[in-house]
């Protein structure tokens, strides 16, 4: 059984295997932590498998999870659909609607070119079955990628929080049952193209500021991440700079944050999530980033595929979860080889 947090190395389940929660999030249900993401055991070099569902485990104290299996199985058998395994099925995110129990859930799937839409997906019980009730949806008419969900924990309002592909980021709100957006947005962070759009949006409040960490659009391959911050969901946002100060390789430690957890028992204890999609990838960031933006630059077609990443392989991909204090408003983010929650003050 683990005893505590170990960022970047292997982290085993209770029956031994590895996890397999990517692009996770965590939710809290009855005292209870549930760790989601996308299952990426079959996802092997030349496979053709992107995912395999998505995976939930559940834990009471954050270092040893339990597998309770795949919460959104895959659809081998019907090419045409957003689960088929081989669609690129990214970053699920649930949030539960306090007013009805129901527990929703988005799912972002890449299709060929450039086009990225949404699958949509509600239970009445965290661990499903889920039902989908929205498929290739464009919000608001646009190219959806990455993205977090955000529910007011005053009045119960949604927010959709998503990257316009290759373009800039769009906080949305959504209606009452959290399956659509009404069409009221707002824009921010505009780039030209990647490396520089942002990409990841991980949200969380604290107090009466709002957040977002995001990432550069560099592929699998690591880069600084980016803080900024707000009084209102819709901004304007203030860029705060590096959540990672202290990593001279600019790479956000290897990792790519995949959403910020505030945990419900400790006194300002905010965990970053992150993915460590390249575990063997050492380098500092410069090669991917000029790696990016010359694939990227105008005259170019971005849909190329990159020979680079043509032999990523997901199913080893490791975590680095770290919490973040805060140098007045400003979100940092420090190494350590392992830590616990217990050094954190109860609430």
């Amino acid at each position: 059984m683990q005893d505590a947090i170990t960022p970047g190395q292997v982290w085993l389940d209770t029956n031994g295997n590895r996890i397999q929660a990517h692009g996770g999030s965590i939710i809290a249900v009855d005292g209870v932590f549930y760790w989601y993401g996308e299952n990426k055991e079959r996802s092997t070099p030349g496979s053709g498998i992107w995912h395999w569902g998505v995976r939930c485990y559940s834990s009471t104290d954050l270092y040893s999870w339990t597998d309770r299996g795949l919460i959104i199985p895959p659809e081998p058998d019907d090419p045409e659909s957003p689960l088929h395994p081989a669609a690129g099925v990214d970053r699920p995110h649930i949030v539960r609607d306090e007013r009805t129990g129901q527990f929703v859930c988005w799912l972002k799937v890449m299709s060929k070119g450039s086009v990225q839409r949404s699958t949509v997906l509600v239970a009445d019980d965290i661990l499903g079955p889920y039902k989908t009730v929205r498929t290739w949806l464009r919000p608001l008419g646009m190219s959806a990628g990455d993205f977090d969900l955000v529910v007011d924990p005053h009045d119960g309002k949604g927010y959709y929080v998503f990257e316009r592909v290759h373009s800039e980021l769009i906080v949305a709100d959504l209606t009452d049952d959290y399956t659509d957006v009404t069409g009221y947005y707002s824009t921010h962070f505009p780039q030209p193209q990647p490396p520089f759009v942002r990409e990841a949006p991980a949200y969380f409040r604290r107090g009466r500021k709002h957040y977002l960490i995001t990432s550069g659009t560099t592929g699998y391959y690591p880069n600084p991440s980016e803080a900024a911050v707000a009084d209102t969901y819709h901004g304007p946002w203030t860029v705060l700079g590096d959540t990672h100060p202290s990593d001279v390789s600019r790479t956000s430690f290897r990792s790519q944050i995949s959403s910020v957890f505030e945990h419900p028992g400790k006194k300002d204890l905010y965990i970053a999530l992150g993915d460590r999609w390249l575990p063997r990838y050492t380098e500092d960031s410069s090669r991917a980033i000029a790696a990016f933006t010359e694939h990227f630059a105008p005259g170019r077609d971005g849909d190329e595929p990159m020979e680079e990443l043509a032999h990523v392989d997901t199913s080893i991909a490791d975590y680095v979860w770290l919490p973040i204090r805060f140098d007045g408003d400003r979100p940092v983010i420090e190494w350590r080889d392992e830590w616990r929650t217990e050094e954190f003050e109860d609430r």
